[in-house]
């Protein structure tokens, strides 16, 4: 099996300031850290910038042991490992809020593909091809409908388990958000791996471009989400010579492959935003859109295809910088 090595690129969207005002006139703060896999940097602007930093990344690490699929103390990994726990209020709310987003997509997330996650390898980095048996076989522990929750006790079946992967770092910038305000903070830029809010003054955030290293386009947001999932970070290449990505289809047990390199969603929840920019990708393009459609637009996205060509939502300020054929999504009348 050839093995594409995994690299965590902690700033693969890139932030160009357009504020009003100079940023340097104002008391500022900063922190790089590393939480939940990635590198993380926050910044606050504000006269009680270094209080928002600090508190900001003790939530970071305080929320890191609650969802954590690995530590033995956390929330996730006793739910895990005794089918019921109480569990912390932040965890309960995070679930719930999950589970509203599975059932909207109809499984397209699904936080309960763990297994098939670990069984493709992708958590141990030890990557194999299953086959299809295996697949079905692990299909059956899989379904998020399996979820129970009353008050903060969270029961699931034998051999469910939940990650919490695609919603955790978008339910974290959340958090700091609310710290920032409630500490009178200015503006901000909450860089969790790549996934990035934008708080306060307006901004524009580069778009990775899947093709190359540099940017494909920038998006210009002020008190948004901007956040992307991809296939092109995180895969490995087969004995077949094909590429197997790491966002598995909770329907077929198979890494998705659907002409879609990536999807960016922006919106005002981070949980919101990076539950569907995961969720999107499953669906495909055509899907993609017709759920945009059928909703009630408060997100908007971005879905670039292995052809090349990059789909852009009517709402989104999208400054296109390469060559690729840009087509507008348009609300039907």
């Amino acid at each position: 099996m050839n093995k594409k090595k995994i690299f965590i690129l902690p700033f693969f969207v890139f932030l160009i300031i357009i504020s009003g005002c100079s940023d340097s006139e104002i008391k500022s703060s900063s922190r790089d850290i590393f939480a939940m896999d990635t590198y993380m940097n926050i910044k606050a602007y504000g006269k009680n910038s270094e209080k928002a930093i600090n508190e900001s990344a003790d939530e970071i690490k305080r929320l890191e042991n609650l969802f954590s699929v690995t530590d033995s103390e956390s929330d996730i990994y006793k739910i895990n490992n005794s089918e019921s726990a109480e569990v912390s209020s932040d965890t309960a709310e995070i679930i719930s809020e999950a589970l509203e987003i599975c059932k909207s997509t109809d499984g397209s997330l699904d936080i309960t593909i763990y297994p098939l996650v670990k069984l493709w390898g992708f958590t141990s980095g030890e990557y194999r091809i299953p086959d299809d048996k295996e697949i079905q076989n692990y299909l059956e522990n899989v379904g998020y409908e399996n979820i129970n929750i009353s008050g903060n006790c969270v029961s699931v079946p034998q051999n469910c388990e939940l990650d919490l992967g695609a919603v955790a770092k978008g339910y974290t910038s959340d958090r700091i958000a609310e710290i920032f305000r409630e500490n009178g903070i200015e503006s901000g830029i909450i860089n969790l791996g790549g996934n990035v809010c934008i708080y306060g003054s307006e901004r524009k955030v580069g778009i990775k471009n899947p093709f190359s290293d540099d940017i494909i386009g920038t998006v210009e947001v002020s008190d948004k989400a901007v956040i992307t999932s991809g296939s092109y970070e995180r895969y490995f290449t087969g004995n077949d010579g094909k590429n197997y990505c790491h966002i598995i289809n909770s329907e077929t047990g198979y890494p998705v492959d659907n002409g879609l390199l990536s999807v960016t969603v922006t919106g005002k929840s981070g949980l919101y935003c990076d539950a569907l920019s995961t969720a999107l990708f499953v669906m495909g393009r055509e899907k993609a859109v017709e759920y945009w459609k059928n909703s009630s637009q408060d997100f908007d996205m971005i879905l670039i295809e292995s052809n090349g060509k990059i789909y852009v939502t009517e709402n989104i300020s999208f400054e296109n910088k390469s060559d690729s054929e840009i087509i507008k999504i348009e609300q039907e009348n």
